[in-house]
C-alpha cells in the first residue's frame, strides 16, 4: 500500500453492511500507516426508524439528515472537490491518488473517493427513508411538525438521489441512459429488495422531481437557510429542470425563488463568503468548531496551514483574474515555494467554512439559461448582467442565441469556482468534450476528456460485486 501524508476516511473491499439498497461498506478508515480502526458515527446521527418513536426522535433524526451532507465525504470537501479536479478548475499536486485519478479522467473501480461519496449519499437517503416513513405516526408531534420533518426527508433524498444520478447516471440528451439503484423503503433486513438493479437515466431524474415537489408542498417559506425550506426546494426544481430540459420549468421555479423576500443578492460577492447565512443564500450547510468542513484544509498549501493537495489550475487563476475589475479574481492566493495558485473562498481558521448548496445567484443564470434556449434573449441578457454588476464587470450585450449561451455558461464557471458546479455544468450543456482538452496540470502532461463515456463515473466496484443486478458504466467494464 502507498504511504500517505494525511489520513483519509476510505472503503476497503470487506465489511459491506446494508443501507438502504444493498450491502455498503463498513466505516473503516486506514492510517498512514495502514492500521484499521473504526469510525465511530456521531451521536446525532438516527440510523434506526426504531429511534424515532416520538417528536423529540424525530427532531433528533432531522439533525442526522445534514449531519450526511455535512460529511466530509460529501458536501464537507469529497463531493466537491469531484467535481472541480474532474474539470479545469481545480487540480491534484499531491499524494492522495484517488483525486489524481479523477483530475487524469482515470477513474479506477477502486477508487476510494468515488467510493465514499457513494455510501454516504446512500446513508442520507436511507436516513431519509427511515424518517419519512415515522414521521407519521409520532402521536406527540402536531401536523406542522410531521410536514416539516417529512419535507425536509424528501428534499435531502431528493438531493441525494440527483447527486448521485448526475454523477454516474449521466444527463439525458447528453450522457448515459441508466441512472442509480433506488429505494423508498428503510433497510431493516437483507432480501431481495436490497439488491434493486439501476433505475433509468429518466426514472432517476423523476425520482428526484417527485421528492422535490413533495418537499415544496410540505415545506413552508423560511429565512432558516441551514435547513431545507419551501425556497430550497424550488430552487432545486430549478436546477433540475436545466438537466431534464425543461427550460418553462426551470425559468418558472428561479422566478418562484427570486421572488421571495427571503432571498437578495450580498451587494458583495466576498462577503457571501466571509459570514455565513447572508441573503445570498437558500441553502447553506453551518459548520462549526465542533462539527468542521474540510475544504480548505485540501487546497491551502502546508505553509498556510493546509494539506496542500490541490490547487487551482493556473489557466482557470489567469482567465478569473482576465478582467481587473472582476472580484472574483481576488479570492486566491500564491504559494511562491509551490508555484501554484489556491481558492481562498474558504478560508476560516479551524476549517468552518460553511458550504453553499444552493445560492441566490444560480436562480438568476438558471433563468438566463432557461430564457435563452427559449429564445428570450433579452430577459436572459437582463438575467446575466445582474449577476456580472454584482462581480464588479461591465454589462454585456451578445448577438444570437449561441453568443448568449457562451457567456452565460462562462459566467456560470467563475460565479461558482470551487463551489461543486464546474464538471456538473461541462457535462449537462455538452461542453465537456470540448473545453475540457489540453488542461494543463502541475504534475504531469496536459489531460484531455476524450472519452464521452467517462463524462459519467464508475458504480463503485463494492456495490457492483454485492450486487450482480448492478451494471457498470460502459467506459469502465
Amino acid at each position: 500500500m502507498k504511504t500517505v501524508t494525511a489520513t483519509k476516511a476510505v472503503l476497503p473491499s470487506a465489511s459491506l453492511y446494508k443501507l438502504g439498497y444493498a450491502f455498503i461498506m463498513a466505516g473503516l478508515v486506514f492510517t498512514t500507516s495502514c492500521n484499521k480502526v473504526l469510525d465511530q458515527s456521531p451521536q446525532n446521527e438516527v440510523q434506526d426508524a426504531s429511534s424515532i418513536t416520538n417528536r423529540k426522535g424525530g427532531i433528533a433524526a432531522m439533525a442526522g439528515l445534514y449531519n450526511e451532507l455535512q460529511n466530509s465525504n460529501y458536501y464537507g470537501s469529497n463531493f466537491l472537490i469531484i467535481s472541480d479536479v474532474s474539470s479545469n478548475q481545480g487540480q491534484s499536486i499531491g499524494t492522495w491518488d484517488f483525486y489524481r485519478e479523477m483530475d487524469n479522467y482515470q477513474v479506477s473501480l477502486g477508487n476510494t473517493e468515488n467510493g465514499n461519496f457513494y455510501a454516504r449519499a446512500y446513508r442520507a437517503i436511507n436516513q431519509a427513508n427511515n424518517l419519512i416513513a415515522a414521521a407519521p405516526g409520532l402521536a406527540d408531534a402536531s401536523d406542522a411538525d410531521k410536514n416539516k420533518m417529512m419535507g425536509q426527508a424528501y428534499f435531502v433524498r431528493a438531493l441525494a438521489y440527483f447527486d448521485l444520478t448526475r454523477l454516474y447516471g449521466g444527463v439525458p440528451g447528453v450522457v448515459g441512459a441508466l441512472g442509480v439503484p433506488i429505494t423508498l423503503t428503510p433497510s431493516r433486513q437483507i432480501d431481495e429488495s436490497s439488491f434493486p438493479p439501476r433505475a433509468t437515466l429518466d426514472a432517476s431524474y423523476k425520482q428526484v422531481e417527485d421528492d422535490l415537489l413533495q418537499a415544496e408542498n410540505l415545506l413552508l417559506s423560511t429565512a432558516d437557510r441551514s435547513q431545507a425550506s419551501k425556497g430550497a426546494a424550488r430552487a432545486l426544481l430549478s436546477r433540475l429542470y436545466l438537466y431534464t430540459g425543461n427550460f418553462a420549468k426551470a425559468a418558472e421555479y428561479a422566478t418562484l425563488v427570486i421572488g421571495e423576500a427571503n432571498y437578495a443578492l450580498n451587494p458583495s460577492y466576498t462577503d457571501i463568503f466571509l459570514t455565513k447565512l447572508s441573503t445570498e443564500s437558500i441553502f447553506e450547510l453551518n459548520y462549526n468548531a465542533a462539527d468542521v468542513s474540510n475544504i480548505r484544509n485540501w487546497y491551502f498549501p502546508t505553509s498556510s496551514g493546509g494539506r496542500g493537495d490541490l490547487a487551482a489550475h493556473t489557466s482557470f487563476y489567469e482567465k478569473a483574474k482576465a478582467d481587473p475589475k472582476d472580484i472574483r479574481g481576488t479570492l486566491f492566493g500564491f504559494a511562491a515555494s509551490a508555484g501554484i495558485y489556491y481558492p481562498t473562498k474558504y478560508n476560516k481558521a479551524g476549517n468552518i467554512d460553511n458550504i453553499h448548496i444552493l445560492r441566490i445567484a444560480e436562480m438568476y443564470l438558471n433563468r438566463a439559461e432557461a430564457r435563452a434556449k427559449t429564445n428570450d434573449l433579452t430577459g436572459a441578457i437582463a438575467d446575466l448582467n445582474v449577476v456580472r454588476k454584482r462581480a464588479g464587470v461591465d454589462e454585456v450585450n451578445p448577438s444570437g442565441q449561441a453568443a448568449v449561451l457562451a457567456a452565460i455558461w462562462n459566467e456560470q464557471q467563475l460565479e461558482f469556482a470551487f463551489e461543486g458546479h464546474s464538471f456538473f455544468d461541462y457535462v449537462r450543456t455538452g461542453q465537456a468534450l470540448t473545453q475540457l482538452v489540453n488542461v494543463e496540470r502541475k504534475n504531469g502532461p496536459p489531460v484531455s476528456l476524450t472519452i464521452p463515456g467517462r463524462q459519467v463515473f464508475p458504480m463503485p466496484s463494492f456495490e457492483v460485486d454485492a450486487n450482480s443486478n448492478i451494471e457498470q458504466n460502459e467506459a469502465y467494464q
